[in-house]
C-alpha cells in the first residue's frame, strides 16, 4: 500500500473475493459483535469513509487542544472527544482488519484546515461545530445504507457520541444545542464531498 491515497480510493478500495468474513476480536469495541459475519463491499466502503471521518476528527481535536482556545471545562470536552475519536476509529478499524483490509491511517491523509482555524476560540469551536455536523451525517447516512444487520446498533451508538460533540461545541459557540429533530443524514459521496474540504 502506497503511503498516500485519495478519499475516492479510500472508499473503493474492495476486499478480494467480494464479501468478506469478519474476523474480529474484542478490540474492536461495540463492533465486536459483527465477528463471523459476512460484510458486503459495499458495507466496506462505508466503514472506510467511517475510518477517514475519525482521523480527521482525531486530527481536528489534537490541532484545537494544542491550540488551548478554552478554559478547563472547555479543554475537557476537547480531549474527551478526542478520546472518543480513537475509540471509534479503534473499532472500525478492527473490523476492517477483520475483513482482511488494511484500515487507513493518519498517515495516509493529509488534512487541510481553512486560514485561522486555531487562531480563536470562536475558529476552533466554528469549525468543531462544522465537522461534527458532517460526522454525524455521514453516521446517519452509513447506518440507513449498510446491509449488515449486526452493524447498524454501534454506529448508531457512534452517531448518538457524535450527536454529544455537536451539541456541546454548539453550546460552546452560542448556539442552541440541539435544534433539528431529524438531522440530515449523509449518502456516502455527499460525505465524501463534504470531507474533501479537510481530507486530500
Amino acid at each position: 500500500m502506497s503511503s498516500q491515497f485519495s478519499r475516492t480510493e479510500l472508499v473503493s478500495r474492495g476486499v478480494k473475493g467480494g464479501a468478506a468474513l469478519l474476523l474480529v476480536g474484542t478490540a474492536a469495541g461495540s463492533l465486536a459483535g459483527t465477528a463471523g459475519a459476512a460484510v458486503p463491499d459495499n458495507d466496506l466502503a462505508s466503514l472506510r469513509l467511517l475510518v477517514a471521518v475519525e482521523l480527521l476528527g482525531a486530527d481536528f481535536y489534537g490541532n484545537a487542544t494544542k491550540a488551548q482556545p478554552y478554559g478547563a471545562a472547555g479543554s475537557k470536552a476537547l480531549a474527551r472527544a478526542a478520546f472518543n475519536e480513537g475509540e471509534h476509529y479503534t473499532s472500525l478499524a478492527a473490523v476492517l482488519t477483520g475483513a482482511g483490509q488494511t484500515p487507513a491511517t493518519a498517515d495516509d491523509i493529509d488534512f487541510t484546515y481553512p486560514d485561522g482555524s486555531f487562531d480563536s476560540t470562536a475558529a476552533v469551536t466554528k469549525l468543531a461545530v462544522d465537522l461534527e455536523t458532517i460526522f454525524l451525517g455521514a453516521y446517519l447516512g452509513a447506518i440507513d445504507a449498510v446491509q449488515t444487520p449486526s452493524l447498524k446498533l454501534p454506529l448508531a451508538r457512534i452517531a448518538a457520541n457524535q450527536a454529544q460533540h455537536l451539541a456541546t461545541f454548539s453550546e460552546l459557540l452560542g448556539r442552541a444545542p440541539f435544534d433539528l429533530s431529524f438531522p440530515n443524514a449523509l449518502s456516502i459521496g455527499a460525505a465524501s464531498d463534504a470531507l474533501a474540504t479537510y481530507t486530500s
